[in-house]
């Protein structure tokens, strides 16, 4: 009955399934219930949070995959990938435990669909390729498209040199209106930036979330007490992060689940 009931719902909590056997007649501990959990196979885990994808997303995405399956390595090492994020000066929202076994995370019924940019304290826009980490800047304003096209000017060209991208590298950015506005293609254009195609609510097919994972927890470690002291130990933090996370970023690109859209796992 524990097992059937938590395969239904990952998010049955250990109350509950007390609850249930209680009202069967049956009583254990809380202790035994994690316990037969675990010998199925299954732990308790943050449920993590992905893109709310609709049909014509998961298309979209399946495409992708399928159009750069057998691209080879070099060539997702001459791309530049970017993003913005939110960091929130006391950590992150809190998380949903669900249970479920090893290498299932990504799995919907394991998962939080999301909308972009939860909330935060900060807002960053940065970039990386396979050789490691690009500028990292704060946006102190709300973004328009305008501000967008001065930070590419300001950062895009000057860490494609200090990372000495090869001639014809590509740059990634996603669908926000900001990046595929006609004056931003048109100004990507001018300067003969190669841009990579990119399918809609996909940021979880980004390397770089990654990034933004690892330095999330980076700075929740060092619990910064204020905005200055939150900007100062992003930057740091950015650049601490180890050689090890900025390797293969191709790699998840082509790997998503027929059915689910889903990056496999």
């Amino acid at each position: 009955m524990i097992t059937r009931t938590v395969s239904k719902n990952p998010r049955t909590t250990r109350g509950d399934l007390d609850n249930d056997l209680q009202r069967a007649g049956t009583k254990v501990t809380k202790a035994t219930i994690s316990n037969t959990l675990r010998r199925q196979g299954l732990k308790s885990c943050s449920a993590r949070r992905v893109p709310l994808l609709k049909p014509v997303h998961v298309q979209a995405r399946l495409k992708f995959a399928r159009e750069h399956f057998d691209d080879p390595e070099e060539d997702w090492e001459n791309v530049i990938w970017s993003d913005e994020t939110k960091i929130e000066l006391f950590g992150e929202n809190s998380t949903r435990r669900v249970w479920r076994r090893k290498n299932a995370e990504l799995h919907p019924k394991n998962t939080i669909p999301t909308v972009k940019h939860g909330g935060g304290n900060i807002m960053l826009w940065g970039c990386f390729s396979a050789k490691g980490p690009g500028r990292l800047i704060r946006v102190k304003e709300r973004m328009n498209g305008a501000m967008y096209r001065e930070i590419l000017s300001d950062n895009l060209l000057p860490s494609a040199r200090a990372l000495k991208m090869k001639r014809g590298w590509v740059f990634q950015h996603d669908n926000d209106p900001k990046h595929t506005a006609r004056a931003t293609k048109e100004w990507l254009r001018k300067k003969y930036f190669k841009v990579l195609e990119w399918p809609s609510q996909s940021p979880d097919l980004n390397p770089i979330e990654n990034l933004w994972r690892e330095l999330k927890v980076r700075v929740a470690q060092r619990r910064p007490q204020n905005i200055t002291a939150l900007e100062e130990i992003c930057m740091e933090e950015w650049a601490k992060i180890p050689a090890t996370h900025w390797i293969k970023p191709g790699e998840t690109a082509c790997f998503i689940t027929p059915n689910t859209g889903m990056l496999a796992t």
